[in-house]
């Protein structure tokens, strides 16, 4: 795996992995969003043939992620489920097990339609809406009507949903589309963490930054 790069905002420091995931160092913090557990299973009753294995490597990526920052805090900016529960959803409480001494913050997101028991058995600390942690804010969409107005002091927020991606050039006009970490001025739209999603393609303003993640690589991009 490539090192991780990093991003400094307000004077804290975050890493961008290639792995999808960013790590607050000051509060020791793994940050991901739309992870989407139970979703090949979804389409796997629907008919369409997507191996376990797919999300079993989600869930294996994690767990390394975990061990390589030594963190003891995971948020996660909404969907970590994608509809009802499912044998995946099984196996995600059997891993939680694993990592008993790791705190999960989630903040809903649009899929998490699962009962409270469910989060209280996988031993989850639940946001309706939006978590505030030092002056930053984390909720799964941007501009909400759903979200209760945040608190003025907040100096920048962190989302999820959009699952953004970005285009890079090369030889011979091929052009690859991969998924990205966006920071505009106020805000940081966090990429899928699930592989099994679609991308959104953004295109980064004067001021801006994405960092593109090739699945080997961090390249910076704006």
């Amino acid at each position: 795996m490539a090192n991780p790069v990093p991003h400094i905002i307000d004077n804290q420091n975050f890493w961008v992995s290639p792995e999808r995931v960013l790590f607050w160092e000051e509060e020791n913090a793994l940050i991901v969003a739309d992870v989407h557990i139970g979703k090949t299973g979804h389409f796997r009753k629907a008919g369409i043939p997507i191996p376990q294995s797919v999300y079993k490597e989600d869930l294996q990526r994690l767990m390394a992620q975990i061990y390589f920052f030594k963190t003891e805090r995971l948020i996660i900016v909404g969907d970590l489920s994608h509809s009802k529960s499912n044998k995946e959803l099984d196996l995600f409480i059997k891993w939680r097990k694993d990592f008993s001494l790791l705190h999960i913050d989630l903040i809903k997101g649009n899929h998490d339609i699962l009962k409270e028991n469910w989060y209280t058995e996988a031993d989850i600390k639940l946001h309706a809406q939006h978590l505030i942690l030092n002056n930053f804010l984390f909720q799964h969409e941007e501009n909400n009507d759903a979200v209760t107005t945040p608190p003025e002091n907040i100096s920048y927020t962190f989302n999820g949903h959009v699952h953004p991606g970005i285009k890079l050039r090369g030889q011979a006009k091929q052009s690859f589309m991969f998924p990205c970490f966006y920071f505009g001025e106020k805000n940081c739209i966090l990429p899928a963490f699930s592989k099994f999603t679609g991308t959104y393609q953004i295109k980064p303003q004067k001021g801006e930054v994405a960092y593109a993640l090739t699945g080997s690589d961090v390249i910076k991009m704006g």
